[in-house]
């Protein structure tokens, strides 16, 4: 039997080996981060985290000094120089792993939902921008460039992506996510865990479970959703990108739902996501999300009792850093109140995460020593990369002509976001996370407005007219001028992200209404009234209800923060270089009152004649025109499918327009009869097919019928025999339609039922 007191030599170094000789102290010591950087210059870039880290940051060489699990955060809480902050976490980990007993490296961990959030690293689109693509490969293909800078930095763990299921337009962290349809979210979402992990870096899906849901719209508020929803649709991403895509971490949401906090939920965290669905990566918590239950939730007696719930539901390691796990888990563990099996279980699953990145291999000081400087953090790969995914993603919204616009046009290009580079980014990317707080500090990042963009390419003028906020309309005259004076004017207008507070969406910036803040919409009507045609650019983080200015403006442009690129993506729609094919991941709402609101939602849910109320879109999920016509045609289906079998589904679309384009196929479903109230439509699948003038491509598409599948009365997941209305289109309108009967018995969903629909795409010349 080893000796408790003797660690394993280099060669012998596994998690087995080293958690039999540890101490309890050196358990621990793996299942907390450290946040040195946190709060010594005024930075707030996490909830309540003045009153929980107060004024002075723990000593590094103290607080390590029996190990440590993770370093938290090195490059995103200030600006530091890339080169020095590499430099800086080399020699922490040098020190990890020569200078305390058992030498294990911790896991340095970062934001990285638009990019690793480092100063001067390229800052892709949101990822409601990720939605609007409807681009799974290419979203990819970010996720790949995004893990590579991770490593270039020495960062082992990515924070992202954010799985949340959009329910109310009114959230501030809509900006986060990537839409209101689980299975956009969960393929979306998944390919970008396959390609952040693709090299070696650990995605990190959050967050389990129902943040989205939360009461009014606020930030941390309450979720009360049925256990229906909750498994039906909220969950149907994290087990797409666990059981599909072999996600390496998830983290626990700070929300309860029904009264149940999720980092205290052992049904949730152990009896679900790793019993049922296999998951055996790490289980990190949100950042002081162990300690809520006592301070927040009120189901803790103090912070041993929440270390003990937290630990027992499955939470395997504190972030950012130590307040449960550390002294007051120790003295539960000795008093007996918390069994230590559950500690070393824990402490099993961080070893065995950091034996699977290189961290206990016997070269690893070696391979350190050999590290110097980092490459460039914005190559111009990365940036034709957040090129493409912002101009795939811009969605046009209205057009009467208007667009693309003339080369010999003038034009007035005014509004709070015309020439702010800071309206391209959300609030988790570094120029609005960090810099906010640090004027002096340049972006570090190469990045045009709309109108530096536009001014490019047209006879350009420009003013801001008035603030993102406020009600300060002292701007107003000058845009008027301009406008009056143009042959076009593009009004710029939307949000400015931020934090709890900081900004008009982001995390802690949620709304009560859902017009554009500010006096955003008076400016747009002034500008209206001089009879120039306006072109309404919304760069947001959000949906916002804008009927009015569908109804009012030559054109309506939709871009979710687009990134360092966004501002010539948006140029070049409104120039015609970019043929818009962009479409809604969210509806368009037509008030606060109709939130929260779904495209999934049930017929009572819908227009009513017994309710003077219509909650029905401004426009729907899955909306998106383009400057070509597309014709879809010739819808074939199977006549009958056994409930445990395959849809296939096949169409052909026809470019009949006089330019290229892309299309984005849209295949839509509806159980007409079930045992429970079922969805009016339900996304069962996509493709995008570009097509040249003239061309029509077939698609096909095989749906697995758990596309179909629901919890019964009984919270059984099944697939029930019966009629299927089947439908395909450019959004949720039906353009061509069809049924097939689902026959045989009642199908039971297991985890080896396929969750993907496969897609084929055979393009041929119109005759």
């Amino acid at each position: 039997m080893t000796d408790l007191a003797t660690p394993p030599t280099a060669t012998d170094r596994t998690a087995a080996s080293l958690l039999a000789c540890m101490t309890l102290e050196e358990k621990l010591a793996q299942l907390v981060g450290l946040w040195t950087g946190a709060g010594a210059d005024g930075e707030v870039v996490a909830p309540l985290q003045d009153d929980m880290l107060g004024e002075q940051p723990p000593e590094f060489h103290e607080f390590a000094e029996h190990g440590l699990g993770h370093l938290t955060r090195m490059y995103g809480t200030r600006p530091v120089d890339p080169a020095v902050g590499a430099r800086a976490l080399r020699e922490s980990q040098r020190w990890l792993a020569t200078e305390t007993r058992l030498g294990i490296p911790a896991i340095a961990h970062e934001e990285i939902l638009t990019g690793v959030c480092a100063w001067q690293a390229t800052t892709f689109p949101t990822p409601l921008a990720w939605g609007a693509s409807f681009d799974a490969a290419l979203v990819q293909q970010v996720g790949e460039a995004i893990g590579e800078s991770c490593r270039a930095l020495g960062v082992h763990q990515g924070l992202a992506p954010v799985l949340d299921v959009v329910r109310d337009a009114r959230w501030g962290r809509c900006e986060e996510c990537i839409g209101e349809d689980p299975y956009l979210v969960g393929s979306i979402g998944t390919s970008y865990v396959r390609g952040v992990q693709a090299g070696g870096t650990v995605a990190t899906v959050k967050h389990l479970v129902g943040y989205s849901g939360s009461r009014g719209g606020r930030n941390l508020a309450p979720t009360h959703a049925g256990r229906r929803e909750v498994r039906d649709v909220l969950l149907v991403p994290f087990e797409m990108a666990i059981r599909d895509g072999g996600v390496r971490s998830a983290m626990h949401a700070y929300t309860d739902v029904d009264g149940v906090p999720a980092a205290a939920d052992a049904d949730l965290l152990t009896g679900l996501v790793r019993d049922e669905w296999g998951f055996d990566g790490t289980l990190v918590a949100d950042y002081f999300g162990v300690a809520f239950l006592h301070s927040l939730h009120g189901v803790a007696a103090d912070l041993a009792d929440a270390a003990g719930q937290a630990l027992a539901a499955g939470v395997d390691i504190e972030l950012p850093t130590g307040h449960a796990y550390l002294a007051p888990l120790r003295d539960a563990v000795t008093d007996g109140r918390v069994p230590e099996q559950l500690v070393d279980r824990a402490v099993l699953r961080v070893l065995r995460q950091k034996e699977e990145l290189g961290l206990l291999d016997a070269d690893y000081v070696d391979r350190l020593d050999a590290a110097d400087g980092v490459p460039d953090l914005d190559p111009a790969a990365h940036r034709a990369l957040a090129a493409r995914l912002a101009e795939e993603s811009v969605v046009l919204l209205a057009n009467d002509g208007t667009l693309p616009l003339a080369p010999a046009t003038r034009v007035a290009v005014v509004g709070p976001n015309a020439d702010r580079a800071e309206a391209m980014f959300g609030c988790y990317s570094f120029v609005n996370h960090v810099l906010d707080r640090h004027p002096d500090v340049p972006a570090g990042l190469e990045v045009a407005t709309v109108a530096g963009a536009l001014a490019e390419h047209l006879a350009v003028t420009t003013a801001p007219g008035c603030g993102v906020d406020g009600d300060d309309r002292s701007g107003f005259a000058e845009a008027v001028a301009l406008a009056a004076a143009s042959d076009v004017a593009v009004v710029v207008v939307g949000d400015q992200a931020g934090l709890f507070g900081r900004g008009t969406v982001g995390e802690g910036c949620d709304r009560d209404d859902l017009e554009l803040p500010g006096v955003q919409r008076a400016l747009v009507e002034e500008v209206l009234a001089t009879g120039t045609p306006v072109v309404m650019v919304l760069l947001t983080g959000r949906a916002y209800a804008v009927g009015w200015a569908l109804e009012s403006c030559a054109a309506v442009v939709q871009a979710f923060f687009p990134g360092e690129e966004g501002g010539r993506a948006v140029a070049g729609v409104l120039t015609g270089r970019v043929n818009p094919s962009g479409r809604l991941p969210v509806s368009m709402p037509t008030s606060a009152g109709a939130q929260p609101y779904s495209y999934l939602h049930a017929p009572l849910a819908g227009r009513s004649p017994v309710s003077n109320l219509d909650p029905t879109p401004a426009l729907p999920f899955g909306h998106g025109l383009s400057y070509t016509d597309f014709d879809h045609h010739d819808l074939v289906a199977s006549a009958e499918v056994p409930t445990d079998g395959v849809l296939t589904v096949q169409v052909s679309v026809t470019n009949t327009g006089e330019r290229a384009g892309t299309e984005v196929v849209q295949l839509y479903g509806r159980d007409i009869v079930a045992s429970v109230t079922r969805p009016v439509a339900q996304l069962l699948g996509y493709a995008r097919v570009e097509l040249d003038p003239g061309r029509s491509a077939t698609v096909r598409l095989r749906v697995p019928t758990t596309r179909l599948a629901f919890s019964d009365r009984h919270l059984r997941r099944v697939v029930e025999p019966g009629e299927v209305e089947l439908w395909v289109g450019s959004s949720g309108e039906r353009l061509v339609e069809t049924r097939v009967e689902l026959v045989g018995e009642v199908h039971h969903v297991t985890g080896d039922d396929p969750r993907w629909t496969e897609v084929e795409t055979e393009t041929e010349t119109t005759t």
